[in-house]
């Protein structure tokens, strides 16, 4: 069967990225003078630069300020150094991933590897079945495939026969994905259990290269990076600007690309690539044992996670049958009275190895990373070990951040992780989810930068006291250093995609906080994976109605310098370029919105 991106199939994974200790040195060099510098400008801003005629517009700025300077701060601390595990030999028994008091008998690992599926095509997950199965290790091994099907679906059963693999389905969907995967282990006793979505493709390296890090017996689980085989490779700036403009616009791109470099159009339209997340980002939380997992792809010890679900579980019955009790002063009364409901509340407590949320992942993480019993540790492999399909069209996508962002505040918000008396996370560990909960919160102070520039242009009304030399002196020193810090602090990857979806998704943020706060039920809805067909501009009205606006204010802003009614232009001409920032950082959105993918793509022959 032929799906858009068979013509992929021979698409090679990128390396992990290597960066030098020269590079190191500048990144970690010019990220302290930014930190020293920024420092010293929020405290300028605050101490000398408030306009005390427009109060209810300059504290709301100078707070934006503060709290993203608080963003850069910990994402400094998250980048600060790569420290990389090593990565130790391929065990050959089940000892040799326990501590030795815990040995058993001489036996094969048991490994099973869950398919966890719902309503995707099954050819598409007959693929994810093949690769499995093509999966080598050195030594011998029981290793079983299991397809989780919570759409019990017979054709998914047939074709789970067909291959030769084992079909799990459950009588209900409670708790969608996790309570899947706790069916799933349920049914199984591996010792190792590798975590697939439907188009999870694993290659037969991933067993080999992965559970030497459980020779380490406090290991629990290894994530390894997700790669998006199917992303558009794009065309060059030139071909493009020539299938629109003929010679002339292939002429105009050869002279841009002689100035900045080669420029790709139309590739990944959706920032999909995850390269600066997993290479970069969550790489370089081993260092502070907190690097988190993020489901498909990840290797996990099945006794850590039935360890920490047990402990929680009974956590949870203690917490529960003290709620009712606190307020007893008899003490044999008050032990009587935990003794009665002891069996009701065994019996209404759920089990769950996975928490029954739409962010499971992270939430185990962060359990099993505070188990107070058991210090269990984490790791991120460098090196991409299957493939996977991207979101294809803006609503598959915004779906998928929709979750990822509401799933993450509802945590942060509502779980109380940080300070429950079951979870004792180190200060690092709390410093590197908090960045991950702080960069989701960032939706409310970006909104503040997409409106400030707005209100000068279209009011004159100034931020600060004045657009004058101190201004300049404090603030043009941190902003150029800081970006110079964080080009060398991801050396290798564009960071541009990162800051304009930072940006841009602010609107959806937002929505995902409105309904964290509310208290309301985030909807499981399953990443389609296929293309979706439609409009989606409707998607994407905050973005055009930040741009419409913006141009709105540029355009009256240049009115005013033209006809000399501005006293003080310098301060317009800051807004215009802070203006233009905002535009350049909605447009992808927007260009998503209308992107469709090139017939070519399906008669696209990649060589290797």
């Amino acid at each position: 069967m032929a799906f858009y991106f068979s013509s992929f199939e021979n698409r090679k994974p990128p390396s992990p990225l290597k960066t030098h200790w020269v590079i190191q040195f500048l990144w970690q060099s010019l990220a302290i003078a930014a930190l020293i510098l920024g420092a010293n400008y929020i405290r300028w801003r605050w101490m000398n630069s408030l306009n005390y005629d427009a109060l209810w517009y300059s504290v709301p700025l100078v707070m934006a300020e503060t709290l993203a300077y608080i963003g850069s701060v910990l994402f400094t601390i998250n980048l600060w150094k790569v420290s990389d595990i090593p990565q130790r030999p391929a065990p050959e028994t089940i000892n040799d991933c326990l501590a030795p008091e815990e040995g058993q008998g001489e036996r094969w690992i048991k490994v099973d590897l869950f398919i966890a599926t719902y309503n995707e095509d099954v050819e598409l997950v007959r693929l994810s079945i093949r690769d499995a199965l093509a999966v080598t290790y050195p030594f011998p091994l029981d290793y079983r495939i299991h397809v989780l099907d919570d759409g019990k679906r017979s054709d998914m059963q047939i074709v789970a026969q067909e291959e030769g693999v084992n079909y799990l389905s459950r009588d209900n969907n409670i708790g969608y994905k996790a309570g899947n995967l706790r069916h799933g282990m349920e049914m199984t006793d591996g010792d190792f259990i590798i975590i697939c979505d439907a188009d999870t493709r694993v290659f037969p390296t991933i067993l080999t290269h992965t559970l030497g890090y459980f020779r380490d017996a406090d290991v629990a689980w290894v994530q390894t990076p997700q790669w998006f085989y199917d992303l558009p490779q794009g065309k060059p700036l030139p071909e493009w600007a020539k299938q629109k403009l003929g010679s002339t616009g292939y002429i105009i791109g050869r002279g841009i690309e002689k100035l900045v470099g080669p420029l790709t159009v139309g590739h990944d339209p959706f920032f999909n690539d995850p390269q600066m997340f997993y290479d970069v980002i969550l790489r370089r939380r081993n260092g502070a044992n907190a690097a988190f997992c993020c489901g498909a792809a990840s290797i996990h010890r099945r006794e850590a996670v039935m360890q920490a679900a047990l402990r929680r579980y009974v956590d949870n019955i203690e917490d529960e049958i003290q709620q009712y009790t606190n307020d007893l002063t008899d003490s044999e009364t008050k032990a009587d009275l935990a003794q009665a409901m002891l069996p009701h509340v065994v019996h209404d407590t759920e089990l769950m190895p996975y928490k029954f949320h739409v962010s499971e992942d992270i939430y185990t993480s962060i359990v099993l990373h505070g188990d107070p019993g058991r210090k269990w540790r984490s790791v991120m492999h460098p090196q991409i070990e299957s493939k996977m399909l991207s979101p294809q069209d803006l609503l598959t996508w915004m779906i998928q951040r929709f979750k990822y962002a509401a799933g993450s505040m509802d945590i942060a918000l509502h779980e109380r992780l940080f300070t429950s008396k079951h979870i004792k996370l180190t200060a690092m560990q709390k410093l590197m989810y908090g960045t991950t909960f702080w960069s989701y919160f960032a939706c409310i102070w970006n909104t503040v930068f997409l409106i400030a520039p707005l209100i000068y242009l279209f009011t004159g009304i100034p931020p600060v006291s004045t657009y004058s030399s101190p201004f300049y002196l404090h603030f043009l020193p941190f902003m150029i250093v800081s970006e110079l810090a964080f080009m060398f602090g991801t050396w290798g990857i564009s960071a541009w995609d990162g800051k304009s979806s930072f940006l841009a998704l602010f609107s959806m943020n937002l929505r995902a906080l409105d309904t964290a706060l509310r208290g309301e039920k985030i909807k499981f809805h399953v990443t389609p994976k296929e293309r979706q067909s439609g409009n989606f501009l409707s998607l994407v009205k905050p973005q055009l109605a930040i741009i419409g606006l913006t141009l709105l204010g540029l355009a009256w802003g240049a009115i005013q310098i033209a006809q000399g009614s501005i006293k003080d232009p310098s301060g317009f001409v800051i807004n215009i370029f802070w203006g233009a920032a905002n535009i350049a950082a909605m447009m992808p959105m927007v260009l998503a919105a209308l992107w469709r993918p090139d017939n070519t793509e399906f008669t696209e022959q990649e060589g290797s």
